[in-house]
C-alpha cells in the first residue's frame, strides 16, 4: 500500500496502524472505542465535579484522585482524534509535528498520573500509620503543592523528547504500531545518532516510572507493617480495604506499561497483533477504570453520587 525509499528523509508525516492482522477490526473496535472515549471522559469529569462541590469530597485522598482524573482527561483528549480517524474513518496519516506533539501529551499526562499514584500511595499511608496527624501532615497546600510537583516533573522530563526526535534523519519508512505517537515506536524509525534518544528514554523510565513503582511499593511494605500492629481483625480489614481500590488502579496502570516497554526491546519475538492490543490497552483501559472501581469501592463517592442525582431529579 505504501512504498519508501531507503534514503534518509525528514518525513512530512507518518502512518498510524490499527488491529493489523484482525480482519474487520474497524467494524467493532470503532463504536467500542468511542464507547470507551464517552466513558473516560464522563467518568473523569464526574470525580472532578463531585470532588470539587461536594463537602464530604474535602479530603486529600479525593484531591489527589481529582487530580488523577485531570491526567487522564489529557491523555484521552490527546488521542481521541488520531484513534478515532484511525478506527471510524480509516484515515491513517498524521503530520510529523502533530506526532510529536501528540507523544509529548501522551508522556506527560501518563508521567503525571504515575506521579499521582505515588502521592496516593503516601496518603494512606499517613492515613494508616499517622491517623491522628492525617489532616496537619497532607494540608490543602500540600497537596497542591504534590500535584503541581507531578505536573512540572512530567512537563520537564518529556520537554526533550520531541526536540530529540527532531533532529534525527528517518530511513526506515513512516509506518508505527498504533494509533497514537510514542517515543520508542517513532524512535524505531529514525537513523543517525540515536542513543542519546535510547539512553535517555532509558532515563525516564527508570527516574520516573520505575521510583514511582518503587516507592509505591515500599508504601504499601510499611502501610503492610501498620497493618500487622492493629489490635482487631476488624481493623485491619477495615485499614487493607482503604488501599483496594489504589492497588487495583496501580496493577492496571504499571501492568500494561511493564508490558509494552518490554515488548519495544524484543520487538523482532513479538507479533504485531499483541504489540498493539498491549498498547491499546495501556492507553484505554486505565483512565477508563479509574473512575469506575473507586466509584464502585468508595461509599463515600457512591454517596455523593446519589446525592447529585436526587438534586438533578428534584
Amino acid at each position: 500500500m505504501f512504498e519508501f525509499n531507503t534514503t534518509t528523509f525528514q518525513p512530512s508525516f507518518f502512518i498510524l496502524t490499527g488491529l493489523r492482522g484482525l480482519v474487520g477490526a474497524r467494524l467493532w473496535l470503532g463504536p467500542l472505542l468511542s464507547l470507551m472515549y464517552i466513558t473516560t471522559m464522563v467518568g473523569n469529569c464526574t470525580v472532578i465535579y463531585l470532588v470539587r462541590t461536594e463537602r464530604s469530597l474535602q479530603e486529600p485522598q479525593y484531591h489527589f484522585l481529582s487530580m488523577l482524573a485531570g491526567a487522564d482527561i489529557v491523555l484521552s483528549v490527546s488521542t481521541l482524534l488520531s484513534v478515532l480517524k484511525v478506527f471510524i474513518f480509516g484515515l491513517y496519516e498524521i503530520a510529523f509535528d502533530s506526532c510529536l506533539t501528540q507523544l509529548f501529551f501522551i508522556h506527560t499526562s501518563s508521567s503525571m498520573g504515575s506521579g499521582i499514584l505515588l502521592a496516593m500511595a503516601f496518603d494512606r499511608f499517613v492515613a494508616i500509620s499517622h491517623p491522628l496527624q492525617y489532616t496537619t501532615i497532607l494540608t490543602n497546600s500540600r497537596v497542591t503543592k504534590m500535584g503541581l510537583a507531578a505536573l512540572l516533573r512530567g512537563v520537564a522530563l518529556m520537554t526533550p523528547l520531541p526536540i530529540l526526535l527532531k533532529r534525527l534523519p528517518f530511513c526506515k519508512g513512516q509506518m508505527l504500531s498504533y494509533s497514537y505517537c510514542l517515543h520508542p515506536n517513532v524512535m524505531k524509525l529514525a537513523c543517525g545518532q540515536v542513543k542519546i534518544n535510547i539512553f535517555y528514554g532509558l532515563v525516564l523510565v527508570i527516574f520516573s516510572f520505575g521510583i514511582d513503582f518503587l516507592l509505591i511499593a515500599l508504601s504499601y511494605v510499611l502501610i503492610f507493617q501498620a497493618v500487622l500492629g492493629i489490635a482487631s481483625r476488624e481493623g485491619q480489614m477495615k485499614a487493607l480495604n482503604t488501599c483496594l481500590s489504589h492497588i487495583f488502579i496501580v496493577f492496571i496502570y504499571y501492568g500494561p506499561l511493564l508490558a509494552i516497554t518490554v515488548m519495544h526491546r524484543i520487538r523482532h519475538k513479538s507479533s504485531p497483533l499483541a504489540h498493539a492490543v498491549l498498547g491499546n490497552i495501556y492507553l484505554f483501559m486505565p483512565p477508563m477504570l479509574n473512575p469506575i472501581v473507586y466509584s464502585l469501592k468508595t461509599k463515600q463517592i457512591r454517596a455523593a453520587l446519589r446525592k447529585s442525582f436526587k438534586v438533578q431529579q428534584a
